[in-house]
């Protein structure tokens, strides 16, 4: 947290992160009013929002399926394949996607075309989120399974003498138990609307791509670390935390008013 203070200073290697000269929020305005920051910021957050809201949808709906399979040991199989993808490193992911979307050999691009999906601007989004559910939806499922568990038998019991279907069980019993861990999931989800993976996306980037795959993150690290501008990737990166802190905060806030489901 002492570092932070480098977002106010400038960064001198001779005297470390205590010394320097004060600048006041000279950084923070240089990003702001950088040719980059338009692009940079609708690139986060177009890959953040489709994340987020598909990451968040998704676990649900498939924790509400596997909870209607009657057979546990088809359940525990079903589960065990989808949270399985999660164990894998993301080095190896972008490894089977471009193998996956090779426009010569692999299963899905050979149908998409002579060029690769990965060097087409706009699909690099919809590749990362896609890929994203795909290998995390499981594991995430797991927590709103746990909370499926402590339903009352009883209630689907009484639910079916009264006629009920599978889908409104799932209406009637099963969403209203889960209700508050979707609350308090989606506010600490909030926490990361501007937080995109480092590694994945740069991994993915491609000189052909880069114009939608540059976000915060991968910007932070040509120009801190690889530019030497420690000071200036410190104000990026406080500034993406207390976007991400006021996302929290609201979000906590609207969801104590409206549901009385919140973290603090």
């Amino acid at each position: 947290m002492y570092g932070l203070r480098l977002a106010f200073f400038d960064f001198d290697p001779r005297e470390g992160i205590s010394g320097g000269e004060f600048v006041g929020l000279k950084y923070f305005s240089k990003f702001i009013m950088s040719p980059m920051f338009g692009q940079i910021m609708v690139n986060t957050i177009r890959i953040s929002l489709w994340t987020l809201v598909m990451s968040f949808i998704c676990p649900i709906v498939l924790a509400l399926l596997i909870n209607q399979i009657g057979n546990s040991k088809i359940k525990g199989f079903v589960q065990t394949i989808t949270y399985m993808p999660h164990f894998i490193s993301t080095v190896v992911i972008v490894a089977m996607i471009n193998i996956f979307l090779d426009p010569t050999a692999g299963i899905l691009g050979r149908f998409a075309g002579d060029t690769s999906l990965m060097a087409i601007p706009g699909m690099f989004s919809v590749i990362y989120w896609v890929s994203e559910i795909w290998q995390h939806v499981g594991w995430d499922c797991i927590i709103y399974l746990a909370a499926l568990s402590s339903v009352d038998l009883s209630l689907y019991e009484a639910a079916k003498i009264d006629g009920a279907g599978r889908l409104q069980l799932i209406r009637y019993v099963d969403l209203p138990t889960i209700m508050p861990t979707i609350g308090v999931m989606l506010i600490l989800k909030m926490g990361s609307v501007l937080s995109v993976g480092f590694e994945k996306v740069f991994l993915m980037q491609n000189a052909l791509n880069l114009s939608s795959s540059e976000v915060i993150s991968t910007y932070v690290y040509r120009i801190g670390i690889l530019g030497n501008q420690f000071s200036y990737s410190t104000a990026i990166g406080l500034f993406n935390t207390l976007i991400n802190f006021i996302f929290v905060v609201a979000a906590n806030t609207i969801s104590k008013k409206v549901s009385d489901t919140s973290i603090y």
